[in-house]
């Protein structure tokens, strides 16, 4: 980081006789240091300064002269002046957040002046996500905030954009979909590869030229008629950067994996085929991760091993296999379908636990009393064969009526995992059931009904035992080595406490009370806030704003604790079909089960990294689709009024979550005519210049929809107010 020269004092130099010179000085030297890089001509200042007296004219050039003496400003050959101060530099990412202005994020904040805000005009053709050098100018900007220029792009976040065309006689625009391209991209007509008006298309930017307004690029991909189900989709997908297809000499590879087991693999491994085995999943599931054994022992203990298809004995170090595993990272859950970590040969096929067939995995064994405790476990190799495929609502549905399939293994099973359950919150672990929206979809892709996912007893006992094994496995290696062997960690830090504050503030607002002074009870604080919540209007919204109070969960080499499941040492051991992480887990237990050393911690460092990054990206991704779902769905939806729940305020706008669909929308402050109003960002609401009138978080308000973009994924609201002369009619793109 630059440093800042020190400024003289030069107001004292202009003498008693002329009082206001001290002060005109001072602004002439704010403003060229706030204009840092910029050259102006006394008559320029005068204007800029909004100097109007004649007097306070004529002193402006003495005044100058003087300041350059001094060394406070510089003069050029052509009598332009500019700052001397020496500016503050610091690397960044790019925050468009509009078209007015974006923020820089710090890349380091050593001295936590939080982050830099530069207006449209100084972005220097930065975009969303781009990594910047910026220059910090020396004063603050009228709005108090810590404001800058960048001058160089260090590195471009992505050169590939979606949208939607827009053809003129001579020219064509790419309008993008991504809510933070505030710039359309010129296309010369011979380079849309066919495409039409009003289609989706893929774009690679190739230049932006110093002084043009618009970047240029080339269409790469046309992707179809914008609003069609498949198209958008496709939109969403080549945003996020995710794979359309496998390379055919991937697939090639996969399919010449031999299905034969050897004998000799057999006898490398503990063989639980002859024990009771069923796998638990989504009814529409085909990838069966991980599988659940279960047996009475002779001394009156019980044996439930936790079995993971063993992804590492198919997916070789180095193959084509491996990199394409690496760079995908995890398996992306759209609204309609599942984009794969592995070909479908593989994960719905080699690697995946079917009934009836035998499978070799990894699995954790544990030796527990009749009241869910630990007593040994063993974690090993293991070959299985699944005597039946549960779909949640089935196995369920065995508990309920105590009557079908394995009905009593199932129910000492769900037994078990509830004493684990209530054990673990005991000991500070954090409930968080967060709201999962789902829709019914005909064959076209149109929404035809959205409803809120249940959580049973079912989805909990496979969740507890999955934790169990997760766990078990990082204590393991930890334990071996007291946390010096190089292995992959999920690790949640503790929440910032003045964050915590700001939350517990927005629960008061709906009534609800947490102590949170003591730093120890905070897991039990937000668990009776969780309980408390659990089926009123503001559970999700104040489910959603805990979570983003919360430290983000990663990967990691380094052992730290997992603060939200209240673990010393965490992992992923349980999912290496659809996550890369628990196929590192796997290889590196191999490695440390057949006593071979600890790798360079670095490089398993940067996977980590990675992993973190393609999960971030696959989160979104999955967002943006159940987002434009749920516009859809809106668009399509009774013209009626609507009970929703004021979700987020920003100086732009009022986020509403309608209570009925979960959707949410916004009202544009700008079309809030009743009043003027004003943003109080610490208190997070708007407040009316005359009326006074304050909209507050949580606020419960009745809303009607306005207009739906499908292209833009957005909802737009009004207030309803039972004045039908205001009514709008709903304009549908």
């Amino acid at each position: 980081m630059g440093r800042k020269s020190d400024r003289k004092n030069t107001t004292k130099k202009f003498g008693p006789d002329k009082p206001d010179a001290g002060s005109l000085a001072s602004k002439i030297i704010q403003f060229l240091d706030s204009n840092y890089g910029s050259e102006f001509n006394a008559k320029q200042i005068i204007k800029k300064l909004e100097i109007r007296d004649a007097v306070s004219k004529d002193g402006v050039e003495p005044i100058l002269s003087k300041l350059v003496a001094s060394g406070s400003v510089s003069r050029n050959s052509r009598n332009y002046y500019s700052s001397t101060q020496d500016p503050d530099y610091i690397i960044g990412r790019v925050d468009y957040v509009n078209a007015r202005f974006a923020f820089i994020i710090r890349e380091a904040d050593p001295d936590s002046l939080g982050d830099i805000m530069v207006k449209e005009g100084d972005m220097k053709q930065a975009l969303d996500g781009d990594r910047v050098r910026v220059m910090v100018y020396p004063v603050k900007g009228k709005t108090g905030r810590t404001e800058g220029k960048i001058l160089e792009v260090l590195e471009r976040n992505r050169d590939e954009f979606v949208g939607r065309v827009e053809i003129s006689p001579r020219f064509a625009f790419i309008v993008p979909d991504f809510k933070k391209m505030h710039k359309d991209i010129f296309v010369h007509r011979g380079d849309l590869m066919g495409a039409e008006h009003n289609e989706k298309v893929v774009v690679k930017l190739t230049e932006w030229r110093d002084g043009d307004k618009n970047p240029s690029g080339v269409v790469t991909r046309v992707l179809g008629k914008a609003g069609l189900h498949e198209v958008e989709i496709h939109s969403i997908m080549a945003e996020f950067g995710l794979p359309f297809e496998y390379p055919e000499a991937l697939e090639k590879e996969a399919n010449d994996i031999s299905e034969n087991i050897s004998s000799k693999e057999i006898k490398a491994r503990k063989d639980f085929r002859d024990v009771t085995t069923f796998t638990i999943d989504p009814a529409d599931a085909k990838d069966f991760d991980d599988a659940i054994s279960y047996r009475e022992l002779e001394n009156g203990n019980l044996e439930v091993g936790v079995h993971i298809a063993d992804v590492s004995y198919y997916v070789k170090p180095n193959t084509a296999l491996e990199k394409e595993a690496y760079n995908r990272a995890t398996s992306v859950y759209l609204v309609d379908r599942t984009i794969p970590m592995l070909p479908e040969r593989l994960s719905n096929g080699l690697c995946s636990l079917r009934p009836n067939e035998d499978k070799l995995t990894f699995a954790c064994v544990f030796e527990m009393d009749r009241q869910g405790n630990v007593k040994k476990h063993w974690i090993g190799r293991t070959i299985i064969h699944s005597d039946r495929r549960f779909a949640y609502e089935d196995a369920q549905e065995n508990i309920d009526n105590q009557s079908g399939d394995f009905f009593q293994e199932l129910t000492l099973l769900n037994e078990l995992a509830k004493k684990i359950r209530k054990r673990r919150f005991d000991h500070g672990a954090v409930n968080f059931e967060t709201v999962e929206v789902k829709f019914k979809l005909d064959e076209k892709g149109k929404p035809l009904g959205l409803f809120v996912k249940e959580r049973k007893d079912i989805h909990k006992l496979i969740e507890e035992f999955m934790l169990l094994a997760n766990k078990h496995v990082a204590e393991f290696i930890f334990n071996k080595n007291k946390g010096k062997d190089t292995f992959v960690y999920r690790t949640h830090d503790s929440p910032d406490m003045e964050r915590l504050e700001t939350f517990s503030g927005f629960a008061k607002r709906f009534g609800h009370q947490m102590e949170i002074d003591n730093e120890q009870k905070i897991s039990a604080a937000l668990n009776k806030l969780m309980e408390e919540i659990q089926g009123k209007p503001e559970q999700n919204v104040l489910e959603q704003l805990a979570i983003r109070s919360m430290a983000k969960a990663k990967y990691t080499t380094e052992p730290k604790g997992h603060f939200g499941l209240a673990f010393a040492h965490y992992s992923h051991f349980t999912s290496p079909i659809r996550r890369y992480p628990d196929l590192m887990v796997h290889r590196l237990l191999e490695l440390y089960l057949d006593n071979g050393k600890s790798p360079d911690a670095e490089i398993w460092e940067q996977k980590c990294v990675h992993s973190s990054e393609r999960e971030k990206r696959a989160a979104d991704a999955e967002r943006a689709s159940i987002k434009y779902k749920q516009v859809e769905f809106m668009s399509l939806a009774e013209v009626k009024d609507y009970d929703g729940i004021v979700s987020g305020l920003t100086e732009w706008g009022v986020f509403v979550e309608i209570t009925e669909t979960k959707c949410e929308g916004m009202i544009r402050v700008q079309d809030m005519d009743d009043d003027y109003y004003d943003f109080d960002q610490k208190n997070m609401r708007l407040i009316g210049s005359r009326t006074k009138k304050m909209i507050t978080l949580g606020d419960k308000v009745v809303v009607r929809v306005v207009n739906t973009d499908i292209d833009r994924r957005t909802i737009d609201l009004e207030f309803a107010d039972n004045d039908e002369k205001k009514t709008r009619r709903r304009a549908i793109r």
